[in-house]
């Protein structure tokens, strides 16, 4: 696939669909030399598969650019990957066998790992990593249906509680770069991923048995994920659950 980036980074994820748990392992040990990416091993990816990794990878490369970890090494290699995923992604989805586009799109997944493993992530991961594991869902496409929401909450998080915080800037350098208009807003940037998200078929958290009654479960595992760490702000508890209900 062309999503995770794991061929830059140091992480491995363990999963146990006995425990319903997935937990993510890191060491220097597992940091790769040398990582071949070679794009044509993609060209016969379905498209719900390539939609879910894509977005996967955009993820990895909108959550460090907004992190409390961010720094300007990893900007210029986030700015460089979202160029790519946005003008290929949907031709991915639409033609498997667009070279360019796939090549676009494994260069995007390169950025997002070297962008996640120097900057973090947020609280899309956050959540991703234990609802995969309690529900036996696809991390790409669990990360897909969450970017929009959390996207939104933390813009919403940061105009109530920290309206000075430079970081407002970097959503609406965001919201340029998906939307390709110079004066667009970080509500233009949701609006922009809903429609992705649309185009895509991306399917909402509660095709994977997910409901409103495993909410408060749900929020207390993701409050203790590593990504977590990484999030722009600490969310509250309501936040996170309209995260959850805006994504079912």
């Amino acid at each position: 696939t062309a999503g995770t980036g794991s061929e830059v980074t140091r992480n491995a994820v363990l999963a146990s669909p006995e425990h319903r748990v997935k937990v993510s392992l890191r060491s220097a040990a597992m940091l790769p030399r040398v990582a071949l990416v070679d794009p044509v091993l993609t060209h016969s990816l379905p498209p719900a598969q390539s939609a879910a990794s894509g977005l996967d990878a955009l993820t990895q490369l909108i959550e460090p650019f907004v992190s409390s970890r961010s720094n300007p090494l990893v900007d210029a290699i986030c700015k460089e990957g979202i160029r790519h995923a946005v003008r290929s992604l949907r031709r991915v989805y639409t033609d498997g066998s667009d070279a360019e586009a796939r090549r676009d799109m494994a260069f995007a997944s390169l950025c997002s790992g070297l962008a996640l493993a120097n900057a973090g992530l947020g609280a899309v991961h956050g959540f991703a990593g234990p609802f995969g594991g309690a529900y036996g869902a696809p991390h790409g496409a669990v990360c897909a249906v969450l970017l929009a929401p959390v996207f939104a909450a933390n813009v919403r998080a940061l105009e109530t509680r920290a309206p000075g915080s430079p970081l407002l800037d970097r959503f609406r350098e965001v919201a340029v770069m998906l939307t390709g208009r110079a004066g667009a807003t970080p509500d233009d940037a949701v609006v922009w991923l809903q429609a992705l998200t649309r185009d895509l078929a991306i399917p909402p958290l509660s095709t994977y048995g997910y409901r409103t009654a495993d909410a408060a479960g749900v929020v207390k595992a993701a409050r203790s994920a590593s990504s977590m760490k990484a999030n722009p702000l600490p969310l509250t508890d309501e936040e996170l659950h309209a995260i959850l209900t805006a994504a079912s």
